[in-house]
Order: structure tokens, then sequence, then C-alpha cells
């Protein structure tokens, strides 16, 4: 992948929105209209650099996730981030064939991540944990299939196994054999990338030395936004060719299962919003334009129709150099999900410093 063609073609994107130029030479004249705001994986296909997250804490219905997922395909989303652990699959794949059966979108336009649960982990298990869930969305595969996180979970039904006092119960599984069972479901054809998600760089380094790795992992979706802006190992993952995606990119739900109350809000830190009013912009529509020219692939979780679509207008403005010092002057290592309840697991990946 072309960094510096991303950065280009975005502010030539920007300047197309303006009308003051209709299409640039380079990587974006051999793409079609959905195609305008991707990039290129290391295998080839294409992920769209702006995507709809789909999370949400459970006082929230299930049926909203799948609202959500029809708004924003209409208002112009054509990736869509979900995952079996957030319970929400056959919404958000009701929600994705109904924008197909009315003709907004076919299959094909759509970018769908779903991930693997830490209890589906033993090689054996992989396979059918993606066949059950592509049984929940009734699709034949999803665009990308990424490891949830390192760290492996007792194998069962419950997403989060506990002994008698309460104790989270972990499994030992070489994260290396439940790649290789990924890349199966590649060949397969159930899944069209493969990658990772909260994985450290040395993690990643355990895969990419793999003997006999057949795919690289295309890209390691990790929290990410100007507190934690995750610049060392954005730096790593542009060095082997992987996409870096930021989950959390406008601070987090607050999701007392994960996040401390306590937690700063993002969104209501000054440097953001000086910035946003000098653009005539949000702090959402900064955090994530931070992140694309940045080389950044962003989520963006919003159940609500006017944040959704004031979310997908970030592609019609610039942030200037200026702007994007003050913001990586943000950073405070800061990290919303610590992932604490397995803490205590061989391969937590969050001790090392990227």
């Amino acid at each position: 992948m072309c960094w510096h063609c991303w950065n280009t073609s975005l502010h030539v994107l920007s300047e197309d929105r303006e009308g003051k130029r209709v299409r640039a030479a380079g990587l974006w004249t051999t793409m079609d209209r959905n195609r305008s705001h991707s990039v290129k994986l290391n295998d080839g296909h294409f992920i769209p650099v702006l995507g709809l997250g789909t999370y949400a804490p459970d006082a929230i219905p299930k049926s909203r996730a799948g609202e959500a997922t029809k708004v924003a395909i209409e208002v112009g989303y054509r990736h869509i981030d979900a995952a079996y652990a957030y319970q929400n699959e056959n919404e958000v794949g009701q929600g994705i064939r109904e924008k197909i059966a009315d003709g907004t979108v076919k299959r094909e336009d759509i970018f769908y991540t779903t991930k693997l649960w830490g209890t589906f982990f033993r090689p054996e298990l992989v396979q059918p944990a993606l066949e059950r869930s592509l049984k929940k969305l009734q699709l034949d595969y999803v665009d990308l299939f990424l490891i949830h996180m390192p760290c492996a979970l007792k194998p069962g039904e419950e997403l989060m196994p506990e002994d008698a006092s309460g104790k989270l119960i972990l499994d030992t599984v070489d994260i290396r054999d439940t790649w290789e069972a990924l890349e199966k479901c590649k060949d397969l054809g159930l899944a069209k990338s493969i990658g990772v998600s909260n994985f450290n760089h040395k993690q990643l380094e355990m895969i990419l030395n793999k003997p006999g790795l057949k795919y690289k992992p295309t890209c390691n979706q990790v929290e990410c936004h100007p507190y934690l802006n995750q610049s060392k190992l954005l730096e790593f993952c542009k060095s082997k060719d992987i996409v870096l995606v930021a989950y959390s990119a406008l601070g987090s739900t607050r999701d007392p299962k994960w996040v401390d109350s306590d937690s700063p809000h993002l969104l209501e830190e000054p440097v953001l919003k000086a910035i946003a009013k000098n653009h005539d912009r949000s702090p959402a529509q900064v955090a994530l334009r931070y992140q694309l020219q940045r080389g950044v692939v962003v989520l963006a979780r919003s159940f609500g129709e006017k944040r959704i679509k004031e979310n997908f207008q970030v592609f019609d403005f610039e942030l200037t150099p200026e702007d994007m010092k003050a913001i990586d002057g943000l950073n405070r290592n800061f990290r919303y999900a610590k992932f604490d309840f397995v803490a205590h697991h061989s391969y937590y990946p969050f001790l090392e410093e990227y």
C-alpha cells in the first residue's frame, strides 16, 4: 500500500467535493465510486477508510444496531464493523440484507467485518465459529475476519466463562495455530481477508515470523484516538504493510462493563473544540479526519441518524499541519478499554509499550 497515495488521494477527494477537480491521476482513477474512499490491503482487497462500529452496551436494544446499519448504508457508509461478541449480528445482517433487497447496494458494495471471540481460539473451533456468524448474518462470506484479541478463553457457549468464585476461566492456545485456522477460512472463501485486533507489535511478529505463513494479517484493529494515538504501533504496521484500524476513535461508549466512569470525555477536549471551531466542524469530525490523514482506517460508532450523517462528512475538509501537530500533542497513552478481565493471561497485549 502506498501511504503517500493515501494522503494525496484524501486531499484530491476534498477538492473533488468542492468542485475544483473531478478526478485525479493516479490511485483513484482505477477505482469505481465505492472505492474512492477505500485503501488497498496487502492481499489485494479494498477496505473503506471510514466504517460504522456496531458495538453497544447491553442496555441498548439489539434492534438499534440494525436500524443504524440501514441508516449508515443510506448515508453512504460501505464498511460495517461488527463481532460475534457484540451479540447483534442477526440484527446487523438483517439491516444489510434489507438495503440489498431494496436496491440501495449490492453485496459486493459492503465491506463487513466480524471477529473471532476468545472461546473459539482452538483451531478446530475457528471455522464453525465463522459459519455460525454467517448463519446469523445470512451471508455467504465476510470481507474481514479478525482474531478479536490474543487471549483465549475456555471453550463453550458462555462469552465470559467463569469459575465458581466468579473468576474468568482462561485457555492456552498458540495464536499461530489460531491464525492457521483463519488462513483455511480464507482459502475456503468464507472470509475475503483476515487480520487481528488488540495485538501488540511482538504478537504481530509472532504471526509474521511463523514458519509456513500463508497470509500476512491485513490489519490490526486497536483502540486509537488523540489520547492514545498509537504512533509507534502505527509506524510498525506501516512498515509491515498492515493497516491500522482505529476503534473508540471518538472516545468510548463508557460502558461500565469495560470502561471506568471517571474516564475523560475526548470530545470535550478544548484543543479539539478549538480546531473544530476554526473549520466549522464538530470535535468528532476533527477526531475522525485526524485518523484519515495519518493513514488510519477509522470506525465511528453512533446509533443516532444525525450523528451517523455528521460522522460521514469528513472527506470535504483538511486539517492543517499545525492542527495535526496540536492533536498529536494530546497523546497521554490513555486507554479506555484496558481488558482487565484478561490481565492475567500470558498473551495480555497491553504490557508492551506498543
